[in-house]
C-alpha cells in the first residue's frame, strides 16, 4: 500500500539543515568573530549552500523559520 502525504515540506518549500561547526575549523576571521565559543552551527541548504552561521542552536532554528524555512538538524 502507497499512501501519498501531501503538506509535508519538500526542498523546493525551503528546508534547510542546521548543523553544529567546530569554532576551530573556521578560519581566522571567523574565529575572531565566534569569541569563546567552541561550536557554533551552520544553516545551509541541501545543496551545500550556506545562508547563515549563529552561535546558537536554538537561533539558528528560530532564523530559518523567521525567513520562511523548514528547519532539520543535521549530526
Amino acid at each position: 500500500m502507497e499512501t501519498k502525504i501531501t503538506g509535508l515540506p519538500t526542498e523546493e518549500k525551503g528546508i534547510v539543515y542546521v548543523r553544529p561547526v567546530a569554532v576551530d575549523s573556521l578560519s581566522e576571521d571567523l574565529r575572531a568573530q565566534a569569541g569563546d565559543l567552541i561550536t557554533i552551527y551552520s544553516v545551509h541548504r541541501a545543496n551545500g549552500m550556506p545562508l547563515a552561521l549563529v552561535g546558537d542552536r536554538d537561533l539558528a532554528f528560530a532564523l530559518a523559520r523567521q525567513h520562511d524555512f523548514a528547519p532539520v538538524s543535521v549530526h
